[in-house]
């Protein structure tokens, strides 16, 4: 889901302390968000959001630029969440659950990849993230869940849109032969 050509009236009227504005702009984006940090092991992906969308909402008013630059702006900040998380509670394995998944494909926006996910179980989903590199994952997230563009992942990132495309290759190659070895 976008706001759309509305969009500039929206983050103006967020920016004045609308609270229908922000309301609006944190269904668009809450979902995503949280899918976002779950995918990437955030240890309380639910906190995480908050705290993304509590930094989103101290630094709104310095923000000015499209819909595309906001959600890559906010996903930036979700990004720098799951980093901060990382420093602060070293590495933990993702818990598994198949009511998890269920939970994180509702808030997700749908889409062809959301159609696919219901049919896996959270095991076979972490089963499948598994071989893949830190940046490999990261990249996915961003681009699937997250549906950025490559220059906003390469943003997000840090990372040239050429290293984020080879990221997304190896990534997919890696998922399909994983696929295909899949009994």
């Amino acid at each position: 889901m976008t706001i759309g050509e509305n969009f500039a009236a929206v983050l103006a009227a967020a920016q004045q302390g609308e609270e229908w504005a922000w309301d609006l702009i944190y269904r668009d984006l809450s979902g995503p968000v949280t899918g976002y940090l779950w995918g990437r092991g955030a240890s309380d992906p639910e906190d995480a959001a908050s705290e993304t969308f509590l930094q989103v909402a101290r630094r709104l008013g310095s923000f000015s630029g499209d819909e595309r630059a906001f959600r890559s702006w906010v996903f930036v900040i979700a990004h720098r969440r799951v980093l901060d998380d990382r420093r602060a509670a070293g590495r933990r394995p993702i818990p598994v659950s198949d009511d998890d998944l269920a939970a994180v494909s509702a808030l997700i926006s749908p889409s062809a990849e959301d159609e696919a996910i219901p049919t896996l179980s959270r095991a076979e989903v972490v089963w499948l993230l598994a071989p893949l590199t830190e940046e490999q994952r990261d990249v996915l997230l961003l681009r699937v869940v997250g549906g950025l563009s490559v220059k906003e992942a390469a943003d997000a990132l840090r990372k040239s849109a050429g290293a984020v495309k080879v990221l997304q290759h190896r990534a997919l190659a890696a998922l399909r032969k994983a696929i295909l070895r899949r009994p």
